[in-house]
């Protein structure tokens, strides 16, 4: 698919799309001589007439009944299904990642819009027993308002729907904005919703700079809530705007997610899991393991697993069958990589497979493990968003534990042991949003979804803690004649 013959592809705002706009072209991160497609760049102007039709269209939808919202997730999701490979090869051409990745990606969509299309009937809340006679006392959600969604370009397809489609089902309007990198997938999600007969208004796309429209967004006093993922020092940003207005936010940042191996037997295993969660996006993933933390009698075997596992992904471009694993996103990725790889190289660690890019008209590079790692090194500490994995070795599980919490991270971890004790204490006390037990960091669809400290703030996405955003909560009190 090329279609770059196309028209600019452009925003979408009140059921229109826009004509106007500077044009940005993106390039494929795997073959940099082909311009995989054009854009039309939203304006701040742009952005509050969004706002406009989102707070327009409010109050009518929030009154439609949770089931006619829901039968428009229904109605998307068959939609859906005919165009998946369509959507697939849009996000590979545009970012990069294998195809088989794209098609998992916009298959797992559809399940979880199944999932926000059956809690429609869920988002009731408590009754409680009134201290007073003759009265009943209970508690009622209600959707916040219009909402800005600001999603990444790692994931195109599933952050956006899963800001999307459970701010719909709630009863909000949304105004989302994609990541210029590739936004590709929302467009496709936008034309498809269109077809659904959804109101005008209801939901809204602004392709452009965060510059340009997602500072204006944040800022809107009409939009009562920001959702928000991407790095932490934006998400933190972005933070302090929503809180100069008391704006609601949901939070989700950046990892530096560790993975302790302590006393387990099936080192091919541990190191399976291991490389997929580090090298899967080619490492651009929030939850991707980074750091390796373990017992210095026990590293020699797994350092081994893990190089075997790193040298036999096959790199290439997205839409080969045979890629492993595919170019990175951007220059300023491959970059950033090379910058965190050269202090291994200065000295701050000993590289054992990779560290370096490799040759073809794109982005891209080996995957990487890096051994002796101290716990202090910017390698240990900040996040690379690239296919490194980094191995910090420690003198005991107490020390593991320690090194696993010492980053400003707190997204997910995984640790791989045979003594469900020593698994139950690092269960306690990992101080991430999520723990995995012999097992990598893949989420699944229907769970919450969320980090600590500097990982996240606000509620919970993917799961129905996702409602804690888009709704707020009413108590009632009603007295009646006995």
């Amino acid at each position: 698919m090329n279609d770059i013959a196309e028209p600019a592809w452009a925003s979408h705002v009140n059921g229109n799309w826009l004509a106007g706009g500077e044009t940005h072209s993106i390039h494929d991160p795997g073959d940099l001589e082909q311009v995989t497609r054009r854009y039309r760049l939203a304006t701040a102007d742009d952005a509050d007439a969004a706002v406009d039709a989102a707070a327009s269209a409010f109050p009518a939808w929030a009154g439609t009944p949770a089931a006619t919202r829901a039968g428009y997730v229904y109605k998307l999701i068959d939609l859906w299904r005919e165009h998946v490979d369509e959507i697939a090869e849009s996000v590979t051409r545009e970012m990069g990642k294998p195809l088989a990745e794209s098609r998992s990606e916009a298959n797992r969509a559809i399940d979880e819009m199944r999932f926000w299309a059956g809690e429609a009937l869920r988002l009731g809340d408590r009754t409680f027993e009134s201290a007073r006679p003759h009265t009943e006392a209970y508690t009622i959600r209600q959707p916040i308002g219009p909402v800005a969604a600001v999603s990444p370009w790692n994931f195109p397809i599933l952050t956006p729907i899963r800001k999307l489609i459970p701010g719909l089902v709630c009863g909000c309007t949304v105004v989302l904005k994609p990541a210029l990198q590739a936004p590709g997938a929302a467009v496709l999600l936008l034309r498809l919703l269109e077809r659904t007969g959804l109101p005008a208004g209801v939901a809204n796309l602004l392709i452009g700079a965060g510059r340009d429209v997602g500072d204006r967004l944040v800022r809107h006093p009409a939009i009562a809530g920001i959702t928000f993922t991407g790095s932490t020092d934006v998400g933190i940003r972005l933070g302090v705007l929503a809180a100069e207005r008391n704006a609601k936010v949901q939070l989700e940042m950046g990892g530096k997610n560790g993975a302790v191996v302590a006393g387990y037997g099936d080192v091919e295993h541990a190191a399976k899991e291991i490389a997929a969660a580090a090298f899967a996006v080619s490492g651009q993933r929030c939850t991707a393991i980074s750091r390796v933390i373990v017992p210095q009698a026990e590293r020699a075997a797994l350092e081994q697993a893990l190089v075997a596992r790193a040298e036999a992904l096959k790199v290439g471009h997205g839409l080969d069958s045979e890629t492993g694993m595919g170019p990175l996103a951007s220059r300023e990725q491959l970059d950033k990589v090379q910058h965190y790889v050269a202090l291994a190289q200065q000295g701050e660690g000993r590289v054992l497979t990779g560290g370096r890019a490799l040759e073809g008209d794109g982005y891209y590079y080996a995957p990487t493990v890096i051994t002796d790692v101290s716990p202090e090194s910017a390698l240990a500490t900040e996040e690379i968003f690239g296919p490194v994995l980094v191995v910090v070795p420690v003198a005991d599980r107490e020390e593991a534990i320690r090194v696993h919490n010492s980053v400003r991270y707190g997204l997910t971890s995984s640790v791989f042991t045979d003594d469900m004790d020593f698994a139950h204490a690092f269960t306690r006390r990992a101080e991430a949003g999520m723990v995995h037990v012999n097992h990598g960091t893949n989420s699944e669809g229907h769970l919450p979804f969320g980090g600590w400290k500097q990982s996240g703030q606000g509620a919970f996405g993917i799961g129905d803690t996702a409602a804690d955003f888009y709704t707020t909560l009413k108590a009632v009190y009603r007295m009646h004649r006995g």
